[in-house]
């Protein structure tokens, strides 16, 4: 079909909406070409019926193509989260799920043994008294405590003395103390005092149940305070003074000091100068160490409590302290000393036998090279005289 003939009005027609669907500008009339049909021609209403019947077709294509357009710029955005989601776990994260679901699946079994555990230890509990011929509670059966009235006391007035790592050290020595203290069967009257500083602070940091204790009296205040200064003892390795029993009417103080021999003599210098009392545990009749005498303070508390129990310095100094000190019993190192000795002699005596007998060759050796000597000047004068 040419555009010069009848037809190309309708083709120019067509374009022109094809143009306005798309989006672009429609020309105005002065712009059409002059196709040269009259308004009533049948040519005229032959193009109005045939553009009547394409237009809803033609928009029904267009809006199909827009919804294809954005039904694939939707699976694009959506790509991006999708593969996200199904990324590929670790083998970690794979252990950890599957453990969970173990956990799940045995949560019942649990549960189940958790209750046949209940039920043991009440059957337990139900043939305890049975067993026991008092039938009295089995705490009291384990241990029967006495109380001691003897004081022991940890002196904290050190405080400024030590660094932090010391004051860390304290602070678990003190909880050592007063466990073994709740432990033991002649507990003591157990006192701390002038508590307060670093000390405190650290307690009050990683371990705030010490407001709960038991059975112990902490005291802001120092001791000489609220103790007579008649009934004190203060328990230092300075002391020229042998501790040989233990009076339970007394106060036993403790200096709570770790210095690593920073500060020598500093406890025995403080209760002199407050006019108290002083000594130092019987150490030295019963222990031979490698070390000083100079011990911790858990270690000088527990051999306190275990002298009460067993009113026996060694076995309280040998059940207490621990094996890096090199304890040794003083009669088992008179021994050995005295075997030392007894060994050293022999070795000095078989060495004065050798040497005797060093001498005796020599001059048996010199004696024989005399005899030698004059044999052969003899020899040398018979040779000598003329025939």
């Amino acid at each position: 079909m040419e555009c010069g003939s009848p037809e190309s009005s309708v083709c120019g027609t067509l374009l022109s909406r094809q143009e306005y669907w798309s989006g672009l500008p429609f020309p105005s009339p002065g712009d059409l070409p002059d196709t040269q049909i009259e308004p009533g021609s049948p040519t005229l209403q032959r193009h109005q019926i045939m553009s009547s019947e394409m237009l809803p077709a033609f928009s029904e294509t267009c809006n199909v193509e827009r919804q294809k357009n954005l039904s694939e710029d939707g699976e694009q955005n959506q790509k991006p989260g999708s593969s996200e989601r199904f990324q590929p776990i670790s083998k970690r994260q794979m252990k950890k799920l599957m453990k969970q679901k173990q956990w799940e699946e045995q949560r019942e079994l649990r549960k189940q043994k958790r209750k046949e555990k209940r039920k043991r230890k009440q059957l337990e509990r139900q043939c305890q008294p049975e067993s026991n011929s008092d039938g009295s509670d089995r705490k009291r059966i384990r241990r029967d405590v006495v109380h001691s009235p003897l004081r022991l006391i940890i002196d904290c007035s050190f405080d400024s003395l030590m660094v932090l790592k010391d004051i860390k050290k304290l602070h678990k020595q003190i909880q050592r103390c007063y466990a073994e203290n709740r432990r033991a069967l002649h507990p003591v009257q157990f006192y701390l005092t002038s508590h307060g500083g670093q000390l405190k602070k650290n307690m009050d940091e990683n371990d705030k149940g010490w407001v709960n204790w038991k059975d112990i009296h902490i005291k802001p205040e120092h001791y000489s305070e609220f103790i007579q200064k008649e009934d004190l003892i203060y328990l230092t390795s300075d002391s020229p003074n042998i501790l040989k029993e233990l009076d339970e009417s007394k106060a036993y103080v403790i200096g709570g000091l770790v210095d690593h021999n920073h500060h020598k003599g500093l406890t025995y210098k403080q209760a002199s100068d407050h006019g108290i009392d002083h000594a130092q545990l019987p150490l030295g009749n019963f222990v031979k160490m490698n070390s000083r005498k100079v011990l911790a303070v858990n270690h000088v508390f527990e051999i306190i409590l275990e002298y009460l129990e067993t009113r026996d310095w060694q076995e309280a100094f040998f059940t207490i302290l621990p094996q890096r000190k090199g304890a040794v019993p003083t009669d088992q190192a008179c021994e050995s000393c005295s075997h030392d000795k007894k060994f050293a002699r022999v070795e000095g005596g078989l060495n004065s036998d050798s040497s005797e007998e060093e001498n005796r060759h020599e001059l048996d050796s010199t004696h024989e090279e005399e005899k030698q000597d004059k044999e052969n000047s003899t020899e040398s004068t018979v040779n000598s005289v003329p025939h």
